[in-house]
């Protein structure tokens, strides 16, 4: 695919005034979405993403509702989220379908960057972390009331994969994976009701956080973040799988796998206190981490893994979701730990039946 053709041709439908001089490809050569930035003959330069991940739709309607978001985000956070350009008022994205070729453009201006936080950080950082993140969460959480609705559910999410497992399982694997995979969704379907989720706020969360993808200030207060790969309006939950491999004892690695064990550590439950202190949980929400991580692997890793993640990702993450990840869920997690760390009340849940 000669992608410069296509940035071109968006490019021109947005403003054929300027002239692209140089194209460079910074793309994280992880997944299948290319990240460009173009400079102009005036020296001017704009950050470009082109995708064919997913649904042209799903794109159009995250990048529209992200906008929204960083037109009603309040201070601190006015200037946290990287904007994407705008043509006639609206977020201009450019669809290119082209035989087989199908794919879709956006344009953001570049992201100022402050400070970036170590590959392994210590205990002060993740305290203000947790602080930092809870501020943000409540932030997002409050303009949620005023954002474009979303069509898109966790549930349709899994009730998609499903359908795509009665059309053809063997494209899972073996007759047994496929067995293993539906075990999988209906329990997700069980505690998704079990633990009352529709008691949770909906909000803008953006799941894949990582040391790569956000900025803070020399106070450590959260500057800027950007990267929207696996956007949506969901529970704030969802945004923690990926929160408790930032802080990890480990720390940030370029080598990944999605294990569940950073939930349990001692270094995460320690962010979670300082995010308590700003902006409560519930003990369902706890136990519903268990479920958002079990959600991440069904959905991006199953579901979209192939289309998402280059070919050696997609395999090597893929296996070890039947082999490791999925297995983990229900033997590894271990809420009442985090309940009891949170001093919650650990009543609060819901047994009407499945």
């Amino acid at each position: 695919m000669d992608y410069s053709i296509i940035l071109k041709k968006a490019w021109q439908g947005y403003d054929s005034s300027k002239t692209i001089r140089d194209i460079e490809d910074i793309s994280a050569m992880v997944s299948t979405n290319r990240v460009f930035k173009i400079t102009f003959d005036d020296e001017d330069m704009v950050i470009a993403k082109l995708s064919h991940f997913g649904k042209f739709e799903y794109f159009k309607e995250d990048h529209r509702i992200i906008h929204s978001l960083c037109n009603n985000l309040l201070y601190p956070f006015e200037n946290v989220l990287s904007k994407s350009l705008l043509k006639n008022n609206r977020v201009y994205i450019y669809h290119h379908k082209q035989g087989k070729m199908d794919a879709w453009v956006v344009f953001y201006n570049p992201t100022r960057i402050d400070q970036r936080m170590p590959r392994r950080l210590d205990e002060n950082h993740i305290r203000k972390l947790g602080r930092q993140i809870g501020k943000f969460h409540k932030a997002c959480s409050r303009a949620s009331n005023v954002l474009p609705k979303s069509i898109k559910t966790l549930r349709t999410d899994i009730y998609a994969l499903q359908q795509q497992l009665e059309n053809n399982e063997k494209q899972f694997g073996s007759a047994m994976q496929a067995d293993f995979l539906k075990y999988h969704c209906d329990l997700f379907l069980k505690n998704r009701s079990k633990y009352d989720v529709r008691s949770f706020d909906i909000m803008p969360v953006f799941i894949d956080w990582n040391i790569g993808n956000f900025s803070v200030t020399k106070d450590l207060e959260l500057f800027s973040r950007w990267d929207y790969d696996w956007f949506r309006m969901s529970y704030r939950v969802l945004d923690f799988y990926f929160l408790s491999r930032v802080v990890s004892d480990r720390g940030d690695r370029t080598v990944f796998s999605y294990y569940i064990n950073t939930l349990m550590e001692d270094r995460f439950i320690m962010f979670l206190e300082e995010y308590h202190k700003v902006n409560p949980l519930t003990a369902n929400e706890i136990r519903f981490m268990k479920e958002a991580y079990r959600f991440f692997i069904l959905n991006y890793v199953i579901k979209d893994g192939k289309r998402f993640f280059k070919e050696q990702y997609a395999e090597k993450l893929q296996a070890e979701a039947f082999d490791v990840y999925l297995p983990s869920v229900d033997r590894d997690f271990d809420a009442e730990k985090i309940i009891e760390a949170l001093k919650l009340e650990p009543k609060s849940i819901n047994l009407a039946p499945y």
